[in-house]
């Protein structure tokens, strides 16, 4: 289960490394390029401090954990019997009303379709039902903590037997905690479906072209045969053409917008050869500078593994010991 880790962290190290820059233009980035873990910046945090990416993150790892522990575990069961939504948005809720989940016990840099679904939820909504489904509710704010639930589908796998709908259900559910639009949902199935070809291919010399591929043609088959997602699937036609690769750097958009998001990890992950290069890129687009390196951060960490993190950057992480002791409460969960 080393690939937890290595995603994990990988996403925390990206969040790190971005969050001093975040919301600088890219021309800042040209001319002053990140190249080592930075501090202060936006949020004036010490270097390694994450943001409200890992936070949520770490709070899904624990929802999940809790909710595995609880769940009885019987033949023939679906993930939706076992994922309790409850707990994880009681953890959503605890991180933004109590700081609990962050680096210096406070909440700190909220997206606002994040705020509103807990918010929703505080005032009684249904978990699954609190996240928004307007138009302008499709911020990258469940894509970038949707990367656990590939781990929970992958190693739950292993001793039951889920149908793609189930899987790809639980991935909807999880993003509609927050952002409920089919937009957004999509957005994390085709993040998932590719992290879940990394994972089962992790200790194989793969090719990641392949790899991604892989995971963007089973997204495809599973969207196009499904009549609630046919009014989304235009917007994806660069993601299913492949051909996001190949776009030249002042096409990929480094914003909020979760396509964007979507699009800038695929780029960056597919035009660079390590684990380094791959969130220095992220970084270098500017804009949602830490949200774009989470993102990337937890794919090029499953991909390229624990060691090709920089060593320097994983030090200097605020509350490492307390990442790791999630993380391996997360992965003895399976056990």
């Amino acid at each position: 289960m080393d690939c937890i880790k290595s995603g994990i962290i990988g996403q925390i190290v990206g969040d790190a490394l971005g969050l001093p820059v975040q919301f600088r233009p890219r021309e800042d980035r040209d001319l002053d390029p990140i190249t080592d873990m930075r501090g202060y910046g936006a949020f004036d945090m010490p270097p390694g401090s994450w943001s409200d990416d890992s936070s949520l993150i770490l709070a899904t790892l624990d929802g999940l954990s809790e909710s595995l522990e609880r769940a009885n575990h019987e033949e023939n069961l679906r993930l939706d019997d076992i994922i309790d939504h409850k707990i994880i948005m009681e953890n959503f809720s605890a991180w933004l009303n109590d700081g609990q989940f962050t680096p210096y016990g406070y909440a700190y840099d909220i997206g606002g379709a994040t705020m509103d679904g807990i918010r929703r939820y505080d005032r009684g909504t249904e978990p699954i039902l609190s996240g928004g489904v307007g138009e302008r509710d499709n911020g990258n704010g469940s894509l970038m903590r949707i990367l656990p639930i590939a781990f929970f589908i992958h190693y739950l796998s292993q001793k039951y037997s889920f149908d793609e709908d189930d899987k790809m259900t639980a991935v909807h559910n999880l993003s509609s905690l927050t952002h409920r639009h089919r937009r957004s949902q999509l957005c994390c199935g085709i993040y998932v479906n590719i992290a879940l070809e990394l994972i089962e291919n992790h200790e194989k010399e793969s090719d990641l072209e392949e790899l991604i591929a892989d995971g963007i043609n089973k997204s495809k088959e599973y969207y196009f045969n499904n009549a609630d997602f046919k009014e989304e699937l235009h917007h994806f036609d660069r993601v299913f053409s492949l051909n996001v690769q190949n776009l030249p750097r002042d096409e990929i958009k480094s914003g909020g917008y979760t396509i964007s998001s979507l699009e800038a990890s695929i780029w960056c992950l597919l035009n660079n050869k390590n684990y380094k290069d791959t969130i220095l890129e992220a970084v270098n687009l500017g804009y949602d500078t830490d949200t774009t390196a989470c993102i990337v951060g937890g794919l090029a960490g499953i991909y390229y593994g624990y060691d090709d993190i920089p060593s320097d950057w994983i030090s200097q992480l605020a509350r490492l010991d307390y990442i790791e002791d999630l993380i391996i409460n997360f992965s003895q969960s399976f056990e």
